[in-house]
């Protein structure tokens, strides 16, 4: 199974930008420790981060075969309907993860454009965020694929 995770504009200068909200780990920090997480669910991790809402609009298209996604799309949450429409577009499950409370900032930052089509979205919890996001997402991801999956054949002994 392959979970992208997926980092929107500011989030390459975590630990520099003001660590009084987003915490003093980078962004490879987070990534590490997704990844870590990841391999105790057998899961893969793609990591992708750009400042430009089209790059990240591409690689969400490229990678439409990726069961599931998690994503900080930073500002882009507040404004992005492009990236919203390409995660609405896109067929897996989907977490959308904020390391601040969005909803104790500035009142611009309340509105999330993107949380609507959204499975489930996290905030607050700084890094901790990105493993409850994973941790929610992979046995949401494990259930549908075996909902989906062909029922297998009923034994003619027991069905009797």
């Amino acid at each position: 199974m392959k979970v992208l995770l997926i980092s929107g504009p500011n989030l390459n200068i975590l630990g520099q930008r003001m660590p009084e909200i987003y915490g003093t780990q980078t962004l490879a920090d987070i990534e590490d420790l997704v990844g870590k997480r990841a391999k105790e669910w057998g899961v893969t991790i793609r990591p992708y981060q750009s400042n430009h809402e089209g790059a990240i609009i591409d690689f969400i298209q490229q990678e439409r075969s990726a069961e599931g996604l998690i994503i900080n799309p930073g500002a882009l949450s507040h404004y992005g309907y492009s990236l919203r429409d390409a995660l609405e577009a896109f067929p897996g499950g989907k977490m959308e993860v904020h390391l601040s409370n969005v909803h104790a900032r500035e009142e611009f930052r309340h509105n999330l454009v993107t949380a609507p089509i959204m499975d489930g979205v996290v905030a607050g919890l700084g890094w901790r965020g990105y493993l409850a996001a994973l941790d929610a997402l992979v046995p949401m991801l494990q259930e549908r694929l075996n909902r989906d999956a062909p029922a297998p054949p009923a034994d003619s002994e027991t069905s009797a």
